[in-house]
This record gives structure tokens, C-alpha cells and sequence, in this order.
């Protein structure tokens, strides 16, 4: 173990995997070995890593450490309730460890408990000062609950003491919209001109500046700076497996397929699942949705994702997952629904409609028909250079390496064109259309038609959904705070001269 240790902080990773199975083949539940064989899997196996770390907090439960790492592991699939369980173990293991009280804020702000998010990340405060976890988190937790101006006095104290510098400007610049030029902008350009900055921070405060400008105007400024922040990212999306993906789901999911497996699943009409590309209006139309009384919404759910993942589903191979589909029996599909609607019940109450709004869900649209025959499927779509912009230039997370490069992004959405129409060609009349667009343009008469494809009786309620209260946890929390706005439509023609790549990707996609 003491080797295995040494070769993991040398990189030596495949040698620390041997030596810990080794020691396995000996100890069969020895906890350190486990513990270091689940942080090894970590972003290669998610589910994996879980699996080790538990038999490790369960072999020394009382370690705060392997509490700390299982916590984290859950929190990052998005299962939150067992996240919060171990990550609250490791805070009273040992009240003292920072990071233990940070990732408890985080996975509490994410389960849209913001009250005691802040009161976790008020602890790590407590303790540090200086954190920088500590302070742009209890930020994200304010900002997160519509307290905008508690978290930028956060941002700004942050960037005077140089605590997360880089990233408090690329937050703070996001808390509204700028109609003159404020004295952020040069502090912004000046840091950029330092060479003492590292890529990581000037990545975000391209993003920053890029936004600043944008927001004034000055269209070619921002996107030389949104490009330039992007060529710091690790460009490594493998659009030929994406297509050959596209193909086996399309292949397998076909008329006589779902025809056979009608009687499949739960009946249940309670999952809404809003779907479609990021930035395509899923966050407005959740919204929109839940401000109706006997709706709720459950954010960007993992749960199917990681079922699809169990079952075979993965972005180099799908043959598990069509075999395992195709083989798949009456009662297993019932088991998956059971499963999935477990998970929906600890984000969610009794409302008799539950919106799962994770964009990539349009996936797996064939595995959700056959679960949930009754279930509602909302496609969030947009003008496909809107879109695709929007992602460009927005600092999307882990998971969307596609939007790192123009020619890239603009591949990606012709696939996911295909795919959709592949679904509204095998499931007619199962899947709305909520254009970005009709949305603008006719706010009332498309709300309702939502609101009817919900199987709900209409409320007024629905067309005020920025006086909502609660948290919003994605990148449109502040936009979906206002009332409707046109400025986003046919947005693209400001950057038309440097976005050609996209064009020229999207081909006939693109609406010139």
C-alpha cells in the first residue's frame, strides 16, 4: 500500500491498479485499497468508483476522508441525497476539515436546499477566511436564491484580497446586464495583460471580458475574446463516435421495436421530461411549467443518463446496450421506471407533474417511451446558429467538449438534428415542440399550449414565472428572472464574419 501510494503521486496509475488488486486478491475488502482503487476511477467509471469507495466507508466508517470522497463521488452523478448523508458523516467526523463543509454547501446548493448551503459554506467561512471554495461558493449559493447584491459583495471582496480573482470577475460579471461601460472591463483587460496568470485564469477572464463586451455591443471584441478562451480547452470530442452512436440509436430504437414494447414500463403520467441542446430554452420552459400548481420541477436529473450508462449505453460502444434493450423483459422495464421514480420522488413532492429538465436527455428518448408510455416529452428547440452560439459562448461544464470548437459544435447539433427527427418520426404526437422562437413571439398562446400538452388546466400564473421563487441553478438563472426578452433572437448576425465555421458545419441547418 505504501508502494502503491508512492506510484500514485509519481502518475504511475496503472501500477497503483495492479498493486491494489494485488492486495485485494489477499484482503478482499481491505479499505485503503479500495479507497484508492475509487479515486483512480473517478471521471474514467463514475459508478465504479462509488462501488469501491462504499466497501471502503464501510470497512472504517468512522474514516472522515473516505466519507469526504464517497460525498464528492455522489455529488458529481448528481445523487445528492447520499451525497449530503456521507459529506455531513465527514463534517462531524472531523469539524474542522474545510473541504468537507464546501462540498456539503455544494451538493446542498445543487438539491436546491440554498438556506442550508449557506450555512455550510458559513462554517468553512468560519474556519478560513480566504477559501477560495469557500467564497466563490456561498456566491454561487446567493446568487443561486436571487441575492445578487450579497453575493457580488462576496465577488468584489474576493477580487480586492485576490481570492479566486479570475473566476469571482467571470461570476460577478454575470449577475446583470451592462448598458455602459463599467470599471470592471479594464481591471479585467489589465490581468489579461499579466503573464503571471495562469491558463486556467485567463480562460475565465476572456470569458468575462467577452461577456462585458457583448453585452455593450462591441461584438467582434467579445468573440476574439470567447475564441480565445476557447483554444484554452482540451478540444478531444470524437464527432465520428458521436455519429456511429446517432446511427445505433436509431437503428435499434425502430417502429417495430417500440411497437412491441408499448405495454412496457409504468404508466405513470407524472415524469416531464424537457429536453434538446443546451441553450435552447429548457431552463425557461421549466420554468414556464413550474409555476403551475400541480407541477414541479427536479432540475437537470442525472438518474437516466446513469441507467442508459449501466445498461451498456457508452459514447465508444452501444452493443451491451442493444442487446440489452432488445432482450430487455416486461418486468425489468418495470424495474427501471420503479427505480428511476424513486430517485424523482427525493427531488420532488407529490405533484402530479415532475419536470426532469436535463438537455441531454434527447438521447434517450427511446429508452424513456419505453419506461414510461405515458409520460410527456417536451424538445426545446432554437434557430440552429442561435443555439450553437449560445453554447460557444457560455462557460458550459463538464460534458460539453462539443461547444469547445465552432466546426465541431455545428457537427454536433446536425446529429442531434437527426436523432430528434428520427424520434418525432417513430413517436408522433409523443413529443411537443417548444420553439425558443414561437416562445417570444407569442408567450401566452405557446404557454398554454404547453401547459395543455401537460394534461393541466391552464393558470395565469404561467405567464409570470420570473416572480417565481426558490433557486435556479444553471447559467440562465439570471435571464430566467425576467420577463420574456426578444434581444436573443437571430442574435448570430452580430458575429456573422467570425462564426463561419459554424455555418459551413451546419449546412442546410443553418437559417442565413
Amino acid at each position: 500500500m505504501r508502494q502503491a501510494l508512492e506510484l500514485q503521486q509519481a502518475g504511475r496509475l496503472s501500477e497503483v491498479e495492479e498493486l491494489c488488486h494485488r492486495v485485494l486478491a489477499r484482503t478482499r475488502n481491505h479499505p485503503l485499497a479500495l479507497y484508492i482503487l475509487g479515486t483512480l476511477g473517478l471521471d474514467f467509471d463514475d459508478e465504479l468508483a462509488i462501488e469501491y469507495l462504499s466497501r471502503a466507508a464501510a470497512q472504517e466508517p468512522n474514516n472522515p476522508f473516505y466519507q469526504l470522497t464517497l460525498g464528492e463521488a455522489w455529488s458529481k452523478v448528481g445523487d445528492y441525497p447520499p451525497a449530503i448523508k456521507h459529506l455531513q458523516r465527514s463534517c462531524e467526523l472531523k469539524p474542522r476539515l474545510v473541504e468537507a463543509h464546501c462540498c456539503l454547501g455544494q451538493a446542498y446548493a445543487r438539491f436546491d436546499r440554498g438556506e442550508m448551503s449557506l450555512l455550510s459554506y458559513g462554517k468553512a467561512l468560519d474556519l478560513d477566511r480566504d477559501h477560495p471554495l469557500a467564497r466563490t461558493g456561498i456566491a454561487r449559493a446567493l446568487i443561486n436564491l436571487g441575492r445578487m447584491d450579497e453575493a457580488a459583495a462576496y465577488l468584489n471582496e474576493n477580487i480586492a484580497r485576490r481570492v479566486s480573482m479570475a473566476q469571482s470577475y467571470n461570476i460577478l460579471v454575470g449577475l446583470r446586464k451592462f448598458s455602459s461601460e463599467p470599471p470592471e472591463l479594464a481591471s479585467i483587460l489589465n490581468e489579461l495583460g499579466n503573464s503571471a496568470i495562469s491558463a486556467a485564469e485567463a480562460h475565465d477572464l476572456d470569458f468575462a471580458a467577452g461577456k462585458v463586451l457583448n453585452d455593450l455591443g462591441r461584438y467582434d471584441e467579445a468573440m476574439d475574446h470567447f475564441l480565445t478562451a476557447r483554444a484554452f480547452k482540451v478540444r478531444d470530442f470524437d464527432i465520428d463516435a458521436c455519429r456511429k452512436r446517432v446511427d445505433a440509436l436509431i437503428s435499434l430504437f425502430d417502429p417495430k421495436l417500440l411497437a412491441a414494447m408499448e405495454s412496457y414500463g409504468d404508466p405513470s403520467e407524472a415524469p416531464v421530461f424537457v429536453l434538446g441542446m443546451p441553450r435552447s430554452g429548457t431552463t425557461l420552459t421549466e420554468q414556464i411549467c413550474s409555476s403551475h400548481p400541480d407541477a414541479q420541477g427536479a432540475g437537470e436529473l442525472t438518474k437516466l443518463g446513469r441507467m442508459a450508462a449501466a445498461i451498456g449505453l457508452k459514447l465508444g460502444s452501444t452493443e451491451a446496450f442493444q442487446q440489452t434493450i432488445r432482450s430487455m423483459s416486461t418486468q425489468q422495464s418495470q424495474a427501471l421506471a420503479k427505480d428511476y421514480l424513486s430517485n424523482m420522488a427525493l427531488y420532488a413532492s407529490d405533484a402530479s407533474r415532475t419536470i426532469d429538465k436535463m438537455p441531454h436527455n434527447f438521447e434517450l428518448v427511446g429508452l424513456i417511451a419505453m419506461i414510461f408510455p405515458k409520460a410527456r416529452i417536451i424538445h426545446c428547440e432554437r434557430d440552429a446558429i442561435d443555439n450553437c452560439v449560445s453554447c460557444f459562448i457560455s462557460n458550459l461544464q463538464h460534458g460539453h467538449s462539443y461547444s469547445y470548437d465552432l466546426k465541431t459544435l455545428g457537427l454536433y447539433h446536425r446529429e442531434y438534428d437527426r436523432l430528434m427527427s428520427h424520434w418525432k418520426a417513430v413517436l408522433p404526437r409523443r413529443i411537443f415542440d417548444n420553439r425558443y422562437e414561437d416562445m417570444i413571439s407569442d408567450q401566452e398562446g405557446q404557454s398554454r399550449r404547453l401547459i395543455d400538452h401537460l394534461g393541466l388546466p391552464w393558470v395565469d400564473a404561467c405567464l409570470r414565472f420570473f416572480d417565481r421563487g426558490g433557486s435556479v441553478r444553471t447559467l440562465s438563472r439570471w435571464q430566467v428572472r425576467q420577463p420574456i426578452y426578444t434581444s436573443s433572437v437571430k442574435r448570430w448576425k452580430h458575429y456573422e464574419s467570425k462564426i463561419q465555421p459554424l455555418i459551413e458545419a451546419l449546412g442546410d441547418l443553418a437559417d442565413i
